[in-house]
């Protein structure tokens, strides 16, 4: 396999390059892209490059994505106005057909953008080959679920077909009613289904920062768990933090949150020495 013609210019060395290579060849990697980074149509050619290189190189991946801003977008132009309990969307019969044609919609372009590249997807949702079964989160949310089954081997054929999954964050419940899961809570059940080697959080912040508001590129849970109670970690990356924990706790070896906004982010976290972003190991 020719390395250098796959790879970008801009891209990590060849000669780390090779090395993860051997490292990754008969391991799983779950990628979450999501969050406001996706709005970005250049951030979006960049993600899809980067999936495709990885699909060339004989790397095994399942793409998870969300949905939120352009969920937003739609329910703006119907003129529906959202409220939030914990953070989740409260999603009645009205904005879940709108949430589920979204998702669907955006797991097309995903899909059809891959073809353009060279690269076999396929469009996992709750009308296409669903493979997560949920539970109701709480009453009061409506229909936002839990994911409670993941229906793994279909994941793993359709790798094994060289192929990657791109899955909705969508599942479906009792009577075959569709729910919508939050992106990362619908990545983390994925990745410890598969027990991946690896759980990539893309997001539009650069990874978690210390109290000087520097980049840190490695840490434990327990140090995790700190910064959460003495509030170095706040708000909205709480239920990210959780959904790493999450994993390391059950099988993902490793969970990075990476900045979507970087060219080749994806290629320098998994190619290179250095990463690109933090790392959460148990």
């Amino acid at each position: 396999m020719d390395i250098k013609s796959i790879l970008p210019e801009n891209g990590p060395p060849i000669k780390e390059v090779s090395k993860y290579i051997e490292k990754y060849r008969n391991e799983l990697i779950v990628i979450k892209y999501g969050g406001n980074v996706f709005i970005d149509r250049n951030i979006f050619n960049n993600f899809i490059s980067d999936i495709s290189i990885l699909n060339k190189l004989g790397i095994s991946i399942v793409v998870v994505h969300g949905g939120g801003p352009r969920i937003k977008r739609e329910l703006e132009k119907s003129k529906i106005e959202s409220k939030f309990i914990r953070g989740l969307r409260v999603t009645d019969e009205k904005i879940i057909n709108i949430v589920e044609n979204v998702l669907i919609d955006f797991n097309y372009d995903i899909v059809n953008s891959l073809l353009k590249k060279g690269s076999e997807a396929i469009s996992i949702h709750t009308k296409n080959k669903n493979v997560i079964e949920v539970v109701p989160e709480a009453e009061e949310l409506g229909f936002v679920g839990i994911p409670s089954k993941i229906n793994s081997s279909f994941l793993i054929d359709t790798i094994n077909e060289k192929k990657i999954p791109i899955v909705s964050p969508l599942g479906l419940g009792k009577n075959n009613q569709t729910y919508n899961i939050n992106g990362d809570t619908a990545a983390g059940a994925v990745a410890k289904s598969l027990k991946s080697r690896r759980l990539l959080l893309m997001t539009n912040v650069e990874g978690v920062l210390d109290k000087e508001k520097k980049l840190i590129e490695e840490i434990s849970s327990s140090e995790i768990l700190e910064m959460v109670k003495n509030e170095t970690i706040t708000e909205g990356m709480i239920p990210k933090i959780n959904t790493c924990l999450d994993a390391v706790n059950n099988g993902v070896t490793a969970v990075g949150i990476i900045d979507g906004r970087k060219e080749h982010s994806i290629l320098f976290e998994i190619f290179s020495d250095k990463g690109s972003g933090t790392l959460i190991r148990k």
